[in-house]
């Protein structure tokens, strides 16, 4: 059974619920993809945040994976991140990471979009700071939580509020790189850490209480990656399907297995078959009445 593009009766409950700043929004790297039919490479796109599999390749050539490990696959970000560790150091690895996502780079136009929207909570795994820098340039003031895994992870849910938004960057931050959640041992110390207790706990009380009352609404993730679905399932633990809120992904290419299993069987989460260039101009046409100006810039 395959995903359906978005009918119109979904899109227009999850706009009602952004407009009445009850939706959280999970950010992934994807909202940075060139639109359909262009190229990484192509014009303005190079200038985008590299994704996690060309990230990979980029790290697996420069550590010479392929001439000493042959067998093993260069878009495994975790397990290559671990091999570039392990022949240079820690340090430079940030530094590789900060120069492909960060240094020179340009905000999609699609994240210009979604942070005109009215949501008061987002998570993200992306350790860049351009999520910040347009929240910044659309009038908002973020208030950041970040990721550390070795100091308690600051909480505060009072006072949600849009143009002020809490900002849960569960995978660190590159600007703190003690905090960046990156090779496999980085995510084993993290999936430990969250079955602590709330003061230590990457996902905090406040983030908890709010995915138990608002709908949740994945961009620029697949659900493929077993590490988000690991995120995605600790987060549920021992929540009932009945106590939990609607939760979208859009993803242009669900995974059939993932799909069959997360939406048709558990229906843990709706999948949403639209690339983040048709689907977030439609949502910000549903939620500002007017048309989005940043789709003239596919």
């Amino acid at each position: 059974m395959s995903a359906q593009q978005s009918p119109p009766l979904d899109l227009d409950f999850i706009a009602d619920t952004v407009r009445k700043q009850e939706c959280i929004l999970f950010l992934g790297a994807g909202v940075h993809s060139p639109p359909p039919g262009r190229a990484n490479d192509d014009h303005d796109c190079e200038r985008y945040p590299r994704l996690g599999a060309d990230l990979s390749r980029e790290l697996a050539h420069l550590c010479g994976l392929s001439t000493r490990y042959p067998q093993e696959d260069p878009t495994n970000l975790a397990r290559v991140a671990t091999f570039f560790e392990n022949q240079f150091s820690r340090h430079r690895l940030v530094l590789e990471i900060t120069r492909k996502i960060q240094e020179d780079r340009q905000i999609s136009p699609m994240l210009r979009a979604l942070v005109e929207l009215p949501f008061p909570l987002i998570i993200t795994t992306n350790q860049d700071t351009l999520l910040e820098s347009a929240l910044l340039a659309a009038g908002k003031q973020p208030r950041l939580s970040i990721y550390n895994p070795e100091s308690r992870t600051s909480d505060d849910p009072r006072n949600l509020a849009a143009e002020s938004p809490i900002v849960y960057k569960l995978h660190g931050d590159i600007t703190h790189p003690e905090t960046v959640v990156v090779t496999e041992e980085d995510l084993l110390k993290f999936t430990m850490r969250m079955g602590e207790n709330e003061q230590f706990n990457p996902a905090p009380s406040g983030l908890k209480y709010h995915l138990r009352r608002w709908t949740t609404l994945f961009v620029g993730y697949s659900l493929r990656d077993y590490n988000l679905r690991l995120l995605f399932t600790t987060l549920r633990w021992r929540i009932d399907n009945a106590n939990l809120p609607d939760m979208y992904s859009v993803d242009p290419h669900p995974d059939p297995l993932v799909l069959e299993v997360w939406e048709n069987k558990n229906r843990y989460v709706k999948f949403l078959a639209e690339d983040v260039w048709t689907f977030v101009p439609e949502l910000y046409q549903r939620v500002l009445q007017k048309d989005c100006r940043y789709r003239e810039r596919a």
